[in-house]
């Protein structure tokens, strides 16, 4: 399965979410891919940052027929976005379809996605995915601004705060598409992500919420 995670409007948890789902489906599958498209992932796994020029000069030399990925934890491996701006949209796609079809679950932080300007990349993998993870918070803003795109989502990863006036089912009936998850705003997990830990150390709340979804 290749599941998008994206949003309408910035800073809303989508790269959170992504990460969380692909080690979760990682554990659950003996491995899986995660595709950054806004750059933010090696951050959050507490990796260093990748060589920009290591997937140009290899494409470049024709010494592989795939993109290269580098090793998170759990089996879960990482397509950075400093790489994937070297790569071509369709041959991505491509590359994804074919590493589905091997028995990984892809997912892909396609960031925001109501441009312009838009990645062309990161649109390219979203119309391609199985499952489409709209990641929003229950604000007004947001939703209005994600009720008027034409992108539509198969669901809706709702991250809950308190004393928000709109509940999942209004975000449903709004957006057109089911809650499939709620993630609670928990310091845990920012101190997790802050520190650079989440793939070593989830915070249970966060698994909890997104274990099986979509």
């Amino acid at each position: 399965m290749v599941v998008a995670c994206w949003s309408a409007k910035g800073g809303v948890g989508t790269t959170l979410v992504a990460a969380t789902l692909a080690l979760e489906a990682a554990r659950a599958h003996d491995g899986a891919v995660i595709v950054d498209c806004c750059g933010d992932l090696p951050a959050v796994f507490g990796m260093p940052e990748p060589d920009p020029d290591v997937m140009a000069d290899v494409l470049a030399a024709g010494a592989v027929p795939r993109p290269m990925t580098l090793a998170v934890a759990d089996g879960l491996r990482l397509l950075p976005a400093r790489w994937v701006s070297s790569l071509d949209g369709p041959a991505l796609v491509d590359w994804v379809r074919a590493t589905e079809a091997g028995g990984l679950p892809v997912v892909v932080d396609c960031g925001r996605l109501d441009g312009p300007p838009v990645e062309p990349v990161a649109a390219a993998l979203a119309d391609a995915a199985d499952q489409s993870l709209l990641v929003t918070r229950a604000c007004y803003l947001a939703l209005r601004r994600a009720s008027t795109m034409r992108r539509r989502a198969t669901g809706v990863v709702l991250v809950r705060e308190p004393g928000r006036a709109l509940g999942p089912l209004d975000v449903e009936e709004v957006l057109g598409a089911p809650v499939v998850a709620e993630v609670p705003v928990d310091p845990a997990v920012s101190r997790s992500v802050d520190a650079g830990l989440l793939a070593a150390r989830m915070p249970a709340v966060l698994g909890r919420a997104l274990r099986g979804c979509p």
